[in-house]
């Protein structure tokens, strides 16, 4: 049975869907022939503090290929994906082979993949069910599990951490300049940044931030001399942590080391998000805490300044203290909760943008 010129535009537009860190959307593709295409990834470690290692890039590659993989469902479809063994790290490349699977039948989490969004915004506490639980922890491959902060000591716990973490990064220079370039202001949409809508703030503090960030200078004397951060973590990182069913980290049987451990990692996110979105639950992911709790486990600097190298420092004692187990197994941490679902979100660049012929 022959493959239809379509297959691979379809996959296309619906990996594309995949998450990625402030919408990066870390790959291209090239179609080689109507069963054979290849994933081009890149990372932005060179310009982004958050990128360590092109890790968090990595695990966003991974999310597409088990979103192909789940969309490939829709046509009857099997795909075989290898890694390319002498591509960098930088620009990790992979070779999809599509084969016709007859008999297949769509995959229950299709439905969610353009529906499957960031959701900053407060939700709803109410526990999660013994059967929402057991659903999510199911999706799991092997090698994966969940471990659950859901109590109100744990959500105050994990507010404190990402209060702290959100002081880190709004003080940070290095940060700002990641800030500056992925925010689209006065959008509900993004085809390649975050728009400002969907940033969690109210009105004025959102003008404050447009204000504020035209300038280090202005973000410096806020900080400062009016407790610049101060409004925005209490809105972006505080209160939203406290608001919702619980937090939850994605934990590897070992810890992760290199791309192939990331990418699988991803694979495993993207199926725990997407069952998030089937059951109508929405989600906000939580890196950055462990991403600095790795710079400094591994004393490598992220800042140039020695007093926010000293809170990195703290910071990654409370990541230890909060998640009780070690943060070099832990792949994903994140929130989730009932809640509506977001108004304002990233969507992505056009198949059109990401795709090459093979010349």
């Amino acid at each position: 049975m022959s493959i239809s010129p379509d297959a691979i535009p379809r996959l296309i537009e619906l990996g594309r869907w995949a998450p990625s860190g402030d919408n990066t959307q870390p790959w291209r593709f090239e179609v080689i022939a109507p069963d054979n295409f290849v994933i081009h990834g890149f990372d932005t470690r060179t310009h982004c503090v958050y990128d360590l290692d092109g890790h968090p890039s990595q695990i966003a590659i991974g999310a597409l290929i088990e979103t192909l993989h789940i969309a490939a469902s829709e046509q009857s479809l099997q795909l075989d994906v290898s890694r390319r063994r002498d591509a960098p790290d930088t620009i990790p490349t992979f070779d999809v082979r599509l084969s016709t699977a007859e008999g297949r039948r769509p995959d229950p989490l299709l439905s969610a993949i353009p529906r499957r969004s960031v959701n900053r915004s407060a939700y709803s506490t109410r526990p999660l069910t013994a059967t929402e639980i057991h659903t999510l922890e199911s999706s799991l491959p092997a090698g994966y599990s969940l471990r659950w902060y859901a109590s109100a000591a744990q959500r105050w716990q994990l507010a404190r951490l990402m209060f702290a973490n959100a002081k880190l990064r709004l003080t940070m220079q290095e940060a700002y300049e990641v800030h500056r370039s992925v925010i689209d202001w006065d959008a509900r949409f993004s085809a390649d940044r975050v728009p400002d809508a969907a940033l969690g703030l109210d009105a004025m503090t959102l003008k404050l931030m447009r204000w504020a960030l035209a300038d280090w200078k202005r973000v410096h004397f806020l900080n400062q001399w009016l407790a610049g951060t101060v409004m925005p973590r209490l809105q972006m990182d505080f209160i939203p942590s406290l608001r919702c069913a619980a937090h939850v980290a994605l934990v590897a049987a070992s810890p992760l080391s290199n791309v192939d451990d990331y990418v699988a990692a991803g694979r495993a996110v993207q199926r725990f998000w997407l069952t998030a979105t089937s059951l109508n639950l929405q989600h906000q992911p939580e890196l950055t805490p462990l991403i600095f709790c790795r710079y400094v486990h591994e004393e490598r600097e992220f800042t140039r300044e020695p007093f926010l190298r000293q809170l990195g420092a703290k910071l990654a004692q409370l990541t230890d203290a909060s998640l009780e187990l070690p943060s070099a197994r832990v792949a994903w941490l994140g929130r989730l909760g009932a809640g509506t679902p977001a108004s304002a979100r990233s969507v992505r660049r056009a198949v059109s943008q990401m795709v090459q012929r093979h010349s």
